[in-house]
């Protein structure tokens, strides 16, 4: 009896433990994530940033602005072209994409397209994304561009319009054996990252871990081991060369708020895995977005006008801010208490500032949603006979 109690003692001490280490666990006081501060913080690689997608903040950078060969994150931009084509009506993800000399002569990541074979743009697109096939992204290109040379032209064009102000395409793959000045910086990669997934369909292919082309026959694996092993991972683009070294765009999505990690040239795979995930660690540690929608507000009275209010209202609004700081944040509304007539619709008539104690966040017009017209002498006249025949 003695013993049997002397054993149930020694396991309810153990799983104490065991609780008391669960509870422990659960204090984030000595999460390095929580505790290190951007000033601090230092990435093992040649350049990094991290951004909050929706907003385009900045949380963090690291020689951000050193262009360096970005080997095959250079498919963002590739996708990026091919998604904005796709969206505007010029083929659908059902058509063939044909295969030709050409892309079936890429080296490197592949899918051993050969000449003649065709797949689908869906097929081709899944293949660029998950398995980073240069095959396929020559093909793309060449269907969309009829060459993969014109198809860079417009990668640059693209890319100045982004202000993507250190970028410079050669090919659409990134192989960089032969190339002369293909280059970004993370910051150019985080802002072709962010347009990227603005098209929510590239993220149903940059979550996936594994699919397969030609039936079944042919397995497809994602390079990026994120999408498996972090957390709210969506994506999106790995990429390592000689001349590279190891490359990672990497985004992931927690409690509404979507963070784009660059790591440009880290000394192995898994330091750029590693590094990666401590920025995403970072940013979902110490920040979070604050939201408001889309709203209309009480309508302003109009004088001299058609109708005595005129209806306004705000566009949506958005800010990264100190985790914990969302809820503190409220918003105030500097309106006049009446409008003159003519005002038109759009027009901005006010202002909504979002305040955090002190602190202005940030703030956005009032505008009206829709035109008052100046009252005219018929207007007015059928507003005194109504006012007369009603009593």
């Amino acid at each position: 009896m003695k013993r049997f109690l002397f054993f149930l003692l020694a396991v309810v001490l153990v799983f104490s433990c065991l609780a008391t280490g669960g509870v422990a666990s659960e204090d984030n006081s000595d999460d390095p994530a929580l505790t290190e501060t951007a000033g601090e913080m230092e990435i093992d690689a040649r350049g990094a940033i991290l951004i909050e997608a929706s907003t385009g903040t900045v949380l963090f950078e690291q020689n951000a602005d050193e262009a360096f060969p970005p080997a095959s994150v250079t498919k963002v931009m590739t996708l990026l072209l091919v998604m904005e084509a796709l969206d505007s009506g010029r083929f659908t993800m059902s058509d063939p994409v044909p295969v030709s000399e050409h892309a079936a002569s890429m080296g490197g990541s592949q899918v051993f397209l050969s000449p003649g074979e065709s797949l689908t743009v869906e097929e081709m697109i899944k293949c660029a994304v998950i398995s980073s096939a240069n095959d396929a992204a020559v093909a793309l290109a060449e269907f969309v561009s009829g060459s993969e040379e014109a198809f860079v032209s417009e990668m640059n064009r693209r890319a100045s319009e982004l202000g993507m102000k250190n970028a410079r395409f050669e090919n659409v793959t990134g192989l960089d054996d032969s190339t002369v000045d293909h280059r970004c910086s993370a910051r150019d990669v985080a802002i072709m990252s962010r347009e990227l997934i603005s098209h929510k369909e590239i993220l149903k292919y940059s979550s996936t871990w594994m699919d397969s082309i030609r039936g079944g026959e042919f397995t497809l694996s994602n390079t990026n081991r994120l999408i498996r092993f972090y957390p709210g991972a969506t994506g999106l683009k790995t990429g390592s060369t000689a001349k590279a070294k190891f490359c990672l765009t990497a985004t992931a999505e927690r409690n509404g708020m979507t963070l784009v990690a660059v790591v440009m040239g880290s000394p192995s795979r898994d330091v750029r895995n590693e590094e990666t995930k401590r920025l995403l660690d970072y940013g979902f540690a110490n920040y979070a977005l604050y939201s408001c929608e889309k709203t209309e507000l009480s309508p302003i009275k109009t004088l001299a006008g058609k109708s005595d209010v005129c209806r306004v209202g705000h566009d949506g609004f958005s800010a990264v801010v100190k985790r914990g700081e969302a809820a503190k944040i409220n918003v105030e509304f500097d309106l006049p208490e009446s409008l003159r007539a003519p005002v038109s619709e759009g027009e901005t008539v006010g202002r909504a500032v979002f305040r955090s104690g002190e602190t202005i966040v940030g703030e956005v017009p009032v505008k009206a949603i829709e035109g008052v017209g100046r009252v005219t002498f018929p207007h007015l006249f059928v507003r005194m006979l109504r006012a007369l025949v009603l009593g």
